[in-house]
């Protein structure tokens, strides 16, 4: 199902302190696809790239450029605008109004910038903001058998050898989501590196043994 459009799209508010005290508003639909809410495993991803780790291990956001893949609701990259990061949220055309509602309501609390693309996975991509960025984002994206390859391409087309990949997921045990799992990796890592971001590097609040962390880097 796709993302309700128009005015009469049933919406509620989601809000997330972060670190430096500011509060998003993240808006979320009622009726819609996965996309429609916010997980939390991006919550987890969100408090970690605030962290001291993540600072340590792969540089301030300042700054840095920033493509999130299937943002949906768009609170991570929004996180990492609010820390100074130049973001490009991107999703299917039908999540642009979504992405877009929420970077207006949050631009107040935004230091680097923040637009919303439509981007479907495995199209060709001519839009040169969002190729070797220094950072692309994705969480909770391995749900769909049809979207595997799809993403793992978009992924390798986007990224360049300086480019930190970083996933969050929750690890899910019915029905096919563990091969769906098991495919995804076995594809990246054809062409990426792949690093755990074990729980004791995480944020102390926002973590769960359920929800995983992973950076990739190009082979």
């Amino acid at each position: 199902m796709a993302a309700p459009m128009g005015d009469n799209a049933a919406i509620f508010v989601r809000e997330f302190e972060l670190k430096n005290s500011a509060v998003l508003r993240i808006n979320q639909y009622e009726i819609g696809d996965v996309g429609c809410v916010v997980w939390d495993a991006a919550l987890v991803f969100s408090s970690y790239i605030q962290t001291e780790d993540f600072t340590k291990s792969y540089g301030d956001l300042n700054t840095k450029r920033v493509v999130e893949l299937g943002a949906g609701t768009g609170i991570v990259g929004l996180t990492s605008a609010v820390l100074g990061a130049h973001v490009s949220l991107t999703d299917l055309e039908d999540f642009v109004p979504l992405m877009d509602s929420n970077i207006k309501t949050n631009e107040h609390h935004i230091k680097g910038s923040a637009g919303a693309k439509a981007l479907k996975w495995g199209d060709s991509i001519d839009d040169t903001t969002l190729q070797g960025p220094d950072f692309i984002f994705i969480s909770d994206c391995i749900y769909y058998g049809e979207s595997l390859v799809p993403l793992v391409d978009t992924i390798t087309l986007l990224s360049d050898k300086h480019t930190h990949v970083i996933m969050s997921y929750e690890k899910r045990t019915s029905g096919n989501k563990p091969e769906l799992e098991r495919k995804f990796f076995q594809l990246i890592e054809k062409k990426f590196t792949v690093h755990p971001i074990g729980l004791e590097r995480q944020d102390e609040v926002y973590r769960s043994e359920d929800i995983h962390l992973i950076h990739f880097m190009k082979r």
